[in-house]
């Protein structure tokens, strides 16, 4: 049975830091390229950050650049987002997702998300 989990959510002050987790298992860790969205209230999902299988290549949505990073454990077949300098608009359900390859393609795996809060 394919299963992302996350954890690491929770409530924080604005400018603090948080650390994501997404732990896999079900499926060939090395064969799918990672990432994270994100769905706050009222909002559709959007993209966040993702890593190449390899986790040489990285790549992030505008508005966390500079402050999230995104990194792999090919090993432990982890996937973790550090959130830098938090504002309470990154407030929202933070999602790990899996697809099968590097090209183009729709993720197709899900978590079940997990709950980030930002107080100003």
């Amino acid at each position: 049975q394919v299963q992302l989990v996350e954890s690491g959510g929770g409530l924080v002050q604005a400018g603090d830091s948080l650390r994501l987790s997404c732990a896999a298992s079900g499926l060939t860790f090395t064969n799918y390229r990672m990432a994270w969205f994100r769905q706050a209230p009222g909002k559709e999902r959007v993209f966040v950050a993702a890593i190449s299988r390899s986790g040489g290549s990285t790549s992030f949505a505008d508005s966390v650049k500079g402050r999230f990073t995104i990194s792999r454990d090919n090993a432990k077949s982890t996937v973790s987002l550090q959130m830098n300098s938090l504002k309470p608009e990154d407030t929202a359900v933070y999602y790990c997702a899996a697809r099968y390859g590097d090209n183009v393609g729709q993720y197709n795996i899900w978590g079940q998300g997990t709950q980030v809060t930002v107080s100003s």
